[in-house]
Protein backbone atom coordinates (compact mmCIF):
# COMPACT_ATOMS: atom_id res chain seq x y z
CA UNK A 1 0.00 0.00 0.00
CA UNK A 2 1.02 3.68 -0.47
CA UNK A 3 2.45 5.44 2.06
CA UNK A 4 1.21 8.57 0.94
CA UNK A 5 -2.14 9.71 -0.48
CA UNK A 6 -1.35 12.88 -1.87
CA UNK A 7 2.70 14.65 -2.39
CA UNK A 8 2.71 18.07 -3.35
CA UNK A 9 5.59 18.82 -5.56
CA UNK A 10 8.10 21.56 -5.40
CA UNK A 11 11.43 22.17 -6.54
CA UNK A 12 14.74 21.78 -4.29
CA UNK A 13 15.14 25.52 -4.21
CA UNK A 14 11.37 25.87 -2.67
CA UNK A 15 11.83 22.93 0.29
CA UNK A 16 13.10 25.30 3.03
CA UNK A 17 13.27 29.06 2.94
CA UNK A 18 16.78 31.02 3.83
CA UNK A 19 16.17 34.13 6.54
CA UNK A 20 14.26 36.63 5.50
CA UNK A 21 13.49 35.06 1.68
CA UNK A 22 9.98 35.86 1.51
CA UNK A 23 9.33 34.44 -1.81
CA UNK A 24 10.02 31.37 -0.54
CA UNK A 25 8.17 31.63 2.73
CA UNK A 26 5.09 32.44 1.11
CA UNK A 27 5.51 28.96 -0.81
CA UNK A 28 5.79 27.27 2.74
CA UNK A 29 3.27 29.02 4.53
CA UNK A 30 0.94 28.22 1.10
CA UNK A 31 1.61 24.68 1.55
CA UNK A 32 1.15 24.33 4.86
CA UNK A 33 -2.57 26.13 4.79
CA UNK A 34 -3.12 23.17 1.89
CA UNK A 35 -1.81 20.20 3.60
CA UNK A 36 -3.54 21.35 7.17
CA UNK A 37 -6.94 21.31 5.01
CA UNK A 38 -6.02 17.57 3.34
CA UNK A 39 -4.44 16.31 6.75
CA UNK A 40 -8.05 17.86 8.66
CA UNK A 41 -9.73 14.88 6.13
CA UNK A 42 -7.54 12.13 7.59
CA UNK A 43 -5.38 12.43 4.21
CA UNK A 44 -1.83 11.60 4.56
CA UNK A 45 0.27 14.02 3.30
CA UNK A 46 4.07 14.67 2.20
CA UNK A 47 6.02 17.24 0.32
CA UNK A 48 9.07 16.70 -2.03
CA UNK A 49 10.91 18.19 -5.43
CA UNK A 50 10.26 16.66 -8.28
CA UNK A 51 13.79 15.18 -8.40
CA UNK A 52 14.24 13.64 -5.20
CA UNK A 53 16.23 10.18 -6.59
CA UNK A 54 14.92 9.23 -3.00
CA UNK A 55 11.59 9.47 -2.96
CA UNK A 56 9.67 6.23 -4.71
CA UNK A 57 6.54 7.44 -6.73
CA UNK A 58 4.97 4.07 -6.50
CA UNK A 59 4.14 5.20 -2.61
CA UNK A 60 2.16 7.73 -3.21
CA UNK A 61 -1.38 7.64 -4.39
CA UNK A 62 -1.74 10.99 -6.16
CA UNK A 63 0.93 13.97 -6.67
CA UNK A 64 -0.67 17.65 -6.47
CA UNK A 65 1.98 20.18 -8.62
CA UNK A 66 2.45 23.33 -6.54
CA UNK A 67 5.25 24.60 -7.67
CA UNK A 68 8.06 23.07 -9.45
CA UNK A 69 9.24 26.21 -11.11
CA UNK A 70 12.70 25.11 -11.97
CA UNK A 71 11.16 22.48 -15.01
CA UNK A 72 11.34 24.48 -17.90
CA UNK A 73 15.24 25.27 -17.23
CA UNK A 74 15.48 21.20 -17.74
CA UNK A 75 12.33 20.50 -19.86
CA UNK A 76 14.22 17.35 -21.12
CA UNK A 77 15.18 16.06 -17.78
CA UNK A 78 11.33 16.78 -16.48
CA UNK A 79 9.63 15.37 -19.65
CA UNK A 80 11.49 11.77 -18.83
CA UNK A 81 10.33 12.15 -14.89
CA UNK A 82 6.39 13.49 -15.75
CA UNK A 83 6.74 9.94 -17.88
CA UNK A 84 7.96 7.69 -15.50
CA UNK A 85 6.33 9.27 -12.51
CA UNK A 86 2.98 9.16 -14.25
CA UNK A 87 2.96 5.22 -14.74
CA UNK A 88 3.19 4.61 -11.16
CA UNK A 89 1.22 7.01 -9.26
CA UNK A 90 -1.88 9.81 -10.31
CA UNK A 91 -1.89 13.63 -10.60
CA UNK A 92 -4.68 15.16 -9.39
CA UNK A 93 -5.62 17.21 -12.49
CA UNK A 94 -4.81 14.08 -14.60
CA UNK A 95 -1.62 13.68 -16.88
CA UNK A 96 -3.51 14.65 -20.08
CA UNK A 97 -4.07 17.79 -18.80
CA UNK A 98 -0.58 18.80 -17.81
CA UNK A 99 0.63 17.66 -21.26
CA UNK A 100 -1.88 19.93 -22.71
CA UNK A 101 -1.38 22.75 -20.28
CA UNK A 102 2.42 22.78 -20.03
CA UNK A 103 2.72 23.88 -24.08
CA UNK A 104 1.10 27.28 -24.42
CA UNK A 105 0.06 26.24 -27.83
CA UNK A 106 -3.12 25.20 -25.81
CA UNK A 107 -3.78 29.18 -26.22
CA UNK A 108 -4.98 28.15 -29.62
CA UNK A 109 -7.32 25.63 -28.63
CA UNK A 110 -9.34 28.28 -26.27
CA UNK A 111 -9.52 30.90 -29.12
CA UNK A 112 -11.11 27.87 -31.22
CA UNK A 113 -13.57 27.26 -28.84
CA UNK A 114 -14.24 31.29 -28.69
CA UNK A 115 -12.22 32.34 -25.48
CA UNK A 116 -10.78 35.68 -26.52
CA UNK A 117 -6.88 35.62 -26.30
CA UNK A 118 -4.67 38.22 -27.06
CA UNK A 119 -3.28 37.81 -31.06
CA UNK A 120 -0.62 35.85 -30.76
CA UNK A 121 1.31 33.83 -33.58
CA UNK A 122 3.96 30.74 -33.04
CA UNK A 123 7.13 30.10 -34.15
CA UNK A 124 7.91 26.73 -34.46
CA UNK A 125 11.57 25.21 -33.59
CA UNK A 126 13.83 25.39 -36.59
CA UNK A 127 12.23 28.76 -38.38
CA UNK A 128 14.88 30.58 -39.88
CA UNK A 129 13.13 33.47 -39.98
CA UNK A 130 14.94 36.81 -38.19
CA UNK A 131 12.28 38.06 -35.26
CA UNK A 132 12.22 41.25 -37.64
CA UNK A 133 11.37 39.21 -40.68
CA UNK A 134 8.26 37.86 -38.21
CA UNK A 135 7.05 40.87 -36.35
CA UNK A 136 7.01 43.15 -39.65
CA UNK A 137 4.40 40.73 -40.57
CA UNK A 138 2.03 42.15 -37.65
CA UNK A 139 0.16 45.40 -37.85
CA UNK A 140 1.50 45.81 -33.73
CA UNK A 141 3.37 48.54 -32.26
CA UNK A 142 4.83 46.68 -29.12
CA UNK A 143 5.13 42.69 -28.79
CA UNK A 144 5.63 40.09 -25.58
CA UNK A 145 8.23 37.39 -26.62
CA UNK A 146 9.04 33.79 -25.07
CA UNK A 147 8.88 30.49 -25.02
CA UNK A 148 5.78 28.27 -25.37
CA UNK A 149 7.25 25.99 -22.66
CA UNK A 150 8.30 28.62 -19.58
CA UNK A 151 7.15 29.93 -16.39
CA UNK A 152 8.23 32.63 -13.57
CA UNK A 153 8.32 35.13 -17.20
CA UNK A 154 11.37 33.30 -17.93
CA UNK A 155 13.09 34.26 -21.58
CA UNK A 156 10.28 36.93 -21.83
CA UNK A 157 10.69 40.19 -23.27
CA UNK A 158 8.29 43.18 -23.87
CA UNK A 159 9.48 44.29 -27.81
CA UNK A 160 8.81 47.28 -29.99
CA UNK A 161 10.41 47.87 -33.90
CA UNK A 162 13.12 49.52 -32.03
CA UNK A 163 14.12 47.18 -29.17
CA UNK A 164 14.62 44.32 -31.64
CA UNK A 165 17.32 43.93 -33.52
CA UNK A 166 19.22 43.86 -29.84
CA UNK A 167 17.13 40.16 -29.09
CA UNK A 168 17.64 38.40 -32.56
CA UNK A 169 20.37 36.36 -30.66
CA UNK A 170 18.47 35.27 -28.67
CA UNK A 171 15.68 34.38 -30.51
CA UNK A 172 17.98 32.97 -32.76
CA UNK A 173 19.19 30.73 -29.88
CA UNK A 174 15.79 29.81 -28.33
CA UNK A 175 14.13 28.87 -31.46
CA UNK A 176 16.97 26.37 -32.44
CA UNK A 177 15.19 23.81 -30.14
CA UNK A 178 11.86 25.65 -28.64
CA UNK A 179 8.59 26.88 -29.89
CA UNK A 180 8.37 29.97 -29.39
CA UNK A 181 5.58 32.81 -29.41
CA UNK A 182 4.92 36.40 -30.59
CA UNK A 183 1.66 38.37 -28.67
CA UNK A 184 0.18 41.87 -29.20
CA UNK A 185 1.37 43.73 -26.12
CA UNK A 186 -1.77 44.73 -23.68
CA UNK A 187 -1.37 48.05 -22.71
CA UNK A 188 -3.55 47.57 -19.28
CA UNK A 189 -1.07 44.91 -18.22
CA UNK A 190 0.86 48.11 -17.19
CA UNK A 191 -2.27 50.25 -16.33
CA UNK A 192 -4.79 48.11 -14.59
CA UNK A 193 -2.68 44.91 -14.13
CA UNK A 194 -3.73 41.05 -14.33
CA UNK A 195 -6.14 39.37 -12.36
CA UNK A 196 -5.89 35.46 -11.23
CA UNK A 197 -8.95 34.09 -11.01
CA UNK A 198 -8.81 30.44 -8.92
CA UNK A 199 -11.42 27.65 -9.91
CA UNK A 200 -11.84 24.48 -8.08
CA UNK A 201 -14.15 21.94 -9.15
CA UNK A 202 -15.32 24.57 -12.01
CA UNK A 203 -16.35 26.92 -9.80
CA UNK A 204 -14.52 30.43 -8.59
CA UNK A 205 -13.04 31.44 -5.13
CA UNK A 206 -11.32 34.36 -5.09
CA UNK A 207 -9.35 36.55 -6.50
CA UNK A 208 -6.42 38.40 -6.41
CA UNK A 209 -4.84 41.13 -8.92
CA UNK A 210 -1.13 41.09 -10.09
CA UNK A 211 0.03 44.60 -10.94
CA UNK A 212 3.91 44.79 -11.93
CA UNK A 213 6.53 47.97 -10.30
CA UNK A 214 6.51 51.08 -11.92
CA UNK A 215 8.57 50.47 -15.64
CA UNK A 216 8.00 46.93 -15.86
CA UNK A 217 5.46 44.89 -17.31
CA UNK A 218 6.26 41.71 -15.53
CA UNK A 219 3.54 40.86 -12.51
CA UNK A 220 5.38 38.36 -10.63
CA UNK A 221 6.70 38.71 -7.44
CA UNK A 222 9.99 37.91 -7.81
CA UNK A 223 10.57 40.63 -10.44
CA UNK A 224 8.77 42.87 -8.03
CA UNK A 225 5.46 42.45 -8.75
CA UNK A 226 2.31 43.41 -5.67
CA UNK A 227 -0.08 41.17 -5.10
CA UNK A 228 -3.83 42.55 -4.11
CA UNK A 229 -7.06 41.18 -2.75
CA UNK A 230 -9.95 41.76 -5.31
CA UNK A 231 -13.48 41.49 -5.53
CA UNK A 232 -14.25 40.84 -9.61
CA UNK A 233 -17.82 41.53 -11.12
CA UNK A 234 -20.19 38.63 -12.04
CA UNK A 235 -19.26 38.93 -15.71
CA UNK A 236 -15.45 38.89 -14.62
CA UNK A 237 -16.34 35.40 -12.76
CA UNK A 238 -18.40 33.75 -15.50
CA UNK A 239 -15.56 34.51 -18.10
CA UNK A 240 -13.04 32.55 -15.60
CA UNK A 241 -15.38 29.60 -15.40
CA UNK A 242 -16.13 29.48 -19.15
CA UNK A 243 -12.45 29.46 -19.43
CA UNK A 244 -12.24 26.48 -17.76
CA UNK A 245 -15.46 24.81 -19.00
CA UNK A 246 -14.29 25.02 -22.40
CA UNK A 247 -10.55 23.82 -22.04
CA UNK A 248 -9.79 19.96 -21.05
CA UNK A 249 -11.99 17.73 -18.61
CA UNK A 250 -11.29 16.47 -15.08
CA UNK A 251 -9.99 20.09 -14.20
CA UNK A 252 -9.61 20.03 -9.96
CA UNK A 253 -7.95 22.81 -9.63
CA UNK A 254 -7.17 26.23 -12.31
CA UNK A 255 -5.96 29.67 -11.84
CA UNK A 256 -7.15 32.10 -15.15
CA UNK A 257 -5.26 34.72 -15.52
CA UNK A 258 -7.10 37.34 -17.01
CA UNK A 259 -6.30 41.08 -18.53
CA UNK A 260 -8.27 43.66 -20.57
CA UNK A 261 -7.14 43.60 -23.95
CA UNK A 262 -5.98 46.61 -26.57
CA UNK A 263 -10.40 47.21 -27.63
CA UNK A 264 -10.80 46.69 -23.34
CA UNK A 265 -12.37 43.15 -23.86
CA UNK A 266 -11.76 40.58 -21.30
CA UNK A 267 -8.66 38.46 -22.51
CA UNK A 268 -7.01 35.17 -21.11
CA UNK A 269 -3.54 35.60 -20.76
CA UNK A 270 -2.53 32.24 -19.07
CA UNK A 271 -4.75 29.06 -17.96
CA UNK A 272 -2.72 27.52 -15.23
CA UNK A 273 -3.49 23.66 -14.53
CA UNK A 274 -0.31 22.77 -14.01
CA UNK A 275 1.41 24.76 -11.26
CA UNK A 276 0.09 27.97 -10.41
CA UNK A 277 0.58 29.63 -7.23
CA UNK A 278 -3.34 29.20 -5.85
CA UNK A 279 -2.85 32.21 -2.95
CA UNK A 280 -4.74 30.20 -0.14
CA UNK A 281 -3.42 32.74 2.13
CA UNK A 282 -5.56 35.24 0.43
CA UNK A 283 -8.58 32.99 1.34
CA UNK A 284 -8.04 30.12 3.65
CA UNK A 285 -11.81 28.53 3.44
CA UNK A 286 -10.75 27.96 -0.27
CA UNK A 287 -7.75 25.31 0.45
CA UNK A 288 -10.65 23.72 2.73
CA UNK A 289 -12.72 23.44 -0.96
CA UNK A 290 -9.94 22.39 -2.31
CA UNK A 291 -9.25 19.80 -0.35
CA UNK A 292 -12.79 17.75 -0.32
CA UNK A 293 -12.17 17.86 -3.82
CA UNK A 294 -9.37 16.05 -3.67
CA UNK A 295 -10.95 13.55 -0.76
CA UNK A 296 -13.26 12.94 -3.33
CA UNK A 297 -10.76 12.14 -6.10
CA UNK A 298 -8.73 9.71 -3.62
CA UNK A 299 -11.72 7.81 -2.36
CA UNK A 300 -13.11 7.67 -6.04
CA UNK A 301 -9.67 6.53 -7.46
CA UNK A 302 -9.89 8.84 -10.17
Amino acid sequence: MPNFDITLLTASKYLIAEEGDLFVKNILEEDRILTGALEKRGLKVTRTNWDNPDFNWAETKYVMFRTPWDYFNRYDEFAVWLESAGKVTKFINPIENINWNIDKHYMLDLEKSGINIPPTVFIEPGDSRTLTEITNELNWSEFILKPAISGGAWHTYRLDNGSIPGHEAVFKELVKERSMLVQEYQTSISTKGEVSYMVFGGKFTHAVIKKAKAGDFRVQDNFGGTVHDYSPSTSEIEFAELVVERSIPNIAYARVDVMWDNNDRLSVGELELFEPALWFSKNPTAAELLAEIILGIVNNGN
